[in-house]
């Protein structure tokens, strides 16, 4: 009964057309009212919940978030994410379907800078999608691509999306950054291979190569933005910064990059993008706030045990059981946003994967890579609409672009979930 308590005050006070934020208060104000009811505590105490509330929010690791983003706000305004693109068309823009392979190429080097899918997505549509409608390309099957390579960027540290899971579960950030490069690197393989099967249709002309000197010449203006992930990954790994201190050089990096070096970044924008930073960090501290609150009643109520006597039959068959969880998120982040999923879904799920003898951080490189993937699947697909928005397409044409990149996508989770050393192996090296 506890179990339908939570579910169906969380969908009704949604259904009802409230903020997620909104609905989780009024989720666990249900839980509460349902277990004082039923003598499972003392009396409702609304103090109680204020207090989570607040508590919610005071964690430290949570200052990475305003921090990372504002680093993305500055590599846009900068020059740092355009020079990416021009470095990866100086170097792969002549092959045939070379502005596919520019897409890849950028949204590799960009998720390793900010975390952001959505702002990574925001800045390689505006500046790919009108080059790729000029030359000839399906707009469609263009904005399917950039729109998958965006989602890269919640698994290739720096994430926030670690960031939020790793406060969340109570799991080591570091670890969760170190293990999500192979992943991340895997889902550009994937969709790049997919672009190389599907250009063959693509009857458009290749751009001329560029001379050596042209290449050398982009890759000099770029290599400043190349450094900033390899310094950060870096600094974590020689115990140089936390992952929360890591945010702030890239902040500080990125903002004297694009203002002294490469002199774009204006300083009359600069209140615009502290604002604009500010504005996304309080939406998603609101969040987690909120979510605090029913994590804190989900634990009291003991749902996560309710749940775990639901799945004793797969306990003993790890891989089963990771199968059986990767298809509840799929579905779950169908309908909701990546944020809220990872926030309502982790206090739920944790204990269970501590239960079953899975590796928390193995289990949170694949439950970000997944909510990543609901970035891009309708009718929610934040990312996906990002991309109708530049591009000027219906989500139906959207949606059919991305849709042999998004199942190469979960043919890397497929593949990670039957081999969970691609993902454990690589981390353990790096922490060696």
């Amino acid at each position: 009964m506890t179990i339908a308590v939570f579910v169906f005050s969380l969908l009704g006070a949604m259904a009802l057309g409230m903020p997620i934020a909104y609905a989780l208060l009024v989720c666990g104000l249900s839980l509460m009212a349902y277990m004082a009811s039923n003598g499972m505590i003392n009396a409702f105490d609304s103090q109680i919940l204020a207090q989570r509330f607040v508590d919610g929010a005071d964690n430290f690791p949570l200052l990475a978030v305003p921090f990372f983003l504002l680093a993305g706000e500055f590599m846009n305004a900068g020059g740092l994410s355009r020079r990416i693109v021009n470095l990866a068309m100086a170097w792969v823009g002549h092959f045939r379907g070379g502005l596919g392979y520019v897409a890849v190429m950028a949204a590799v080097i960009m998720a390793s800078l900010s975390g952001s899918a959505v702002a990574d997505t925001a800045a390689l549509a505006a500046l790919l999608i009108p080059m790729m409608k000029r030359a000839g390309y399906n707009v469609g099957r263009s904005a399917g691509l950039i729109a998958s390579g965006g989602i890269i960027a919640p698994v290739i540290p720096p994430s926030i999306g670690f960031i939020i899971f790793g406060v969340a579960a109570n799991v080591s950030i570091t670890k969760l950054f170190l293990a999500g490069i192979v992943p991340g690197i895997l889902m550009g393989v994937a969709i790049g291979l997919t672009w190389w099967w599907l250009a063959k249709r693509e009857n458009v002309q290749p751009a001329p190569r560029m001379p050596l000197s042209e290449k050398l010449k982009a890759t000099r203006e770029g290599i400043l933005a190349l450094g900033l992930p390899v310094f950060i990954i870096g600094g974590m790994k020689f115990g140089v910064f936390t992952p929360t201190e890591a945010a702030v050089v890239a902040a500080v990096y990125s903002f004297v990059v694009g203002a002294f070096i490469y002199r774009e970044l204006q300083w009359s924008k600069l209140y615009g993008l502290i604002l604009a930073a500010g504005k996304t960090t309080s939406v998603i501290m609101f969040l987690v706030a909120a979510a605090m609150v029913s994590a804190w009643l989900i634990t009291v109520a003991n749902i996560p045990a309710e749940v775990a006597r639901m799945m004793e039959p797969l306990m003993g068959n790890k891989t089963l059981l990771m199968v059986v969880l990767m298809l509840l998120v799929i579905v779950v982040g169908t309908a909701l946003d990546f944020t809220p999923t990872v926030l309502i879904l982790t206090p739920v799920l944790m204990p269970l994967v501590i239960k079953a003898g899975i590796d928390p951080v193995y289990f949170g490189v694949l439950f970000i890579m997944n909510n990543a993937i609901g970035l891009i699947t309708p009718p929610v697909g934040t990312v996906l609409n990002v991309v109708c928005g530049v591009a000027k397409i219906n989500m139906d044409t959207a949606f059919r672009g991305v849709l042999p990149f998004l199942w190469a996508q979960l043919g890397v989770l497929a593949l990670l979930i039957a081999f969970p050393s691609i993902v454990i192996e690589p981390m353990k090296w790096m922490l060696r």
